[in-house]
This record gives structure tokens, sequence and C-alpha cells, in this order.
């Protein structure tokens, strides 16, 4: 029943995941739920090798409807995985009880910022190309990378914000480029607990298989629905983990 459970969970938190970020937010409490006794980084990196394989899908499905900028993918995916390298180990060194604090007023600016400008990711208009685009793309994969392995919470909504206010992108742009960036964070993060023994390998194939099955719905609905419903599941989500997060800060 634990497995049918948790299954259940990654497949959901792969639909998420694979439109606007966040689905940590279902899996990561699943899991805690479910295996009390198990060690927290030992779940962490469980979620992990669930959830490089459903983004990994994602991006892959996002490549072959739409045109990615892979020249300033490839330099921000390369700052995103040194990025989370570093944030781990920085993870080692300093305790995170003051971004935990923190981060429910960051969600709460990005969610006020969202409804307030009610046209703020409809239209794809890029600031940057070229060059520039990759150092602005490098920025943003290294800051969030940083962020993802030092932390981790909301990385994936958060990126996202950050690739439409910062880079000029729309929320669909935004969600497809960010599972590049993503991915590679996410992979540092379990190659790291991987090598530690953070993972529960015995339940990884089935939760990875429904995380697939997940991102593989939530990638249809988003290139179907378009722009505007990745924008409405993107405050839906950071809503969420805003009420989910300032719990977390206060109990």
């Amino acid at each position: 029943m634990d497995t049918v459970i948790i299954t259940l969970a990654s497949a959901l938190a792969g639909f998420i995941d694979a439109s606007v970020g966040g689905g940590g937010l279902v899996l990561v409490p699943a899991l805690f739920a479910t295996y009390p006794q198990v060690l927290p980084a030992t779940l962490l990196g469980t979620n992990k090798s669930a959830s490089v394989w459903g983004t990994l899908f994602a991006a892959w499905r996002y490549q072959q409807q739409m045109t990615l900028q892979w020249r300033a993918l490839r330099v921000g995916a390369v700052c995103a995985l040194l990025g989370a390298c570093a944030g781990a180990y920085a993870m080692t060194l300093v305790s995170s009880a003051v971004l935990r604090q923190a981060l429910p007023l960051l969600l709460l600016a990005v969610l006020v910022y969202t409804l307030k400008n009610k046209h703020f990711g409809h239209v794809h208009q890029p600031r940057f190309s070229g060059r520039a685009q990759s150092w602005a793309m490098g920025g943003c994969g290294a800051v969030m990378g940083f962020y993802d392995g030092f932390f981790g919470p909301g990385t994936g909504s958060l990126l996202v914000f950050v690739l439409v206010r910062g880079l000029g992108f729309d929320f669909l742009q935004a969600s497809a480029h960010s599972k590049v960036l993503n991915l590679a964070s996410n992979l540092a993060a379990l190659l790291w607990l991987g090598w530690q023994g953070h993972v529960m390998w015995e339940i990884c194939l089935p939760i990875a298989l429904a995380n697939i099955a997940g991102s593989w719905l939530g990638t249809r609905m988003a290139l179907r629905q378009g722009t505007g419903y990745v924008r409405w599941l993107f405050i839906l989500v950071v809503a969420a983990l805003l009420a989910k997060t300032t719990r977390d800060a206060l109990f």
C-alpha cells in the first residue's frame, strides 16, 4: 500500500513539475508521511530519483514541440549543475534556517507581483539575444542551482518566474526552458545524495515511471492550453507553496 500511495503522489508531482514546477510540494510530504522513520536526506534523495526522470521527459517533449534557445541553455545547464554542487556543499557548512524563514516572504512577493500584473508572462519578448542571453541564462542557472542544492523547495516555480521577469519569456517558454536548467540541478543533487547513500533504490523504478507518466500529461496540457493555462497553474502552485512554507516556518 505504501508503494501505491507514493506512486500516485509521484504521478501528480510529475504533472505539476512538467507544467510549472513545484512537484516536490506533493511528493516530498508524501514521502515524509509514508516513511517517518527514514532520514530526511534519504527521502529528499528518493524524491530526486523520480523527479529527474520526469524532468528529463518534459524537457524532451518541449523541445519536440517548441524552439528552445539551446546555445543559452547549454551555458545555463552547466552553471545550474555547478551551482547545485556548490549549494549542496554549502548546506554541509551552514544552516538553512534563515532561508526557511525568508522563503514565505519571497513567495508572497512573487504571487502578488504576478496577480497585480495581469499581462505578466503572456507575451514572449526576450530581453537578450546571442551571447548576452547565454550570460543571462548562465546567471539564472547558477543562482537557482545553488538554491536547489542548498535548500530546494519551489525551485522549479521560482525558476519559471525568474525567466519570465528577468529574461522576458512568456510562461510557456519559461516552463519549457526551466526544465533543462532544473534537470541539471536535480541531477547534481541526485548524484550527491546517491553517493552519500541517501536514496531508497527499492522504490525508485515505480515512482520514476509514475513521474514520467504525470510529466507526459503535464506537458501535453501545457502545450495544448498555452500560456494562459500555465500562468494560472503557476499562481495556484505558488499559493500552495506559500501556505506550506509559511506553516513550516512557523511550526
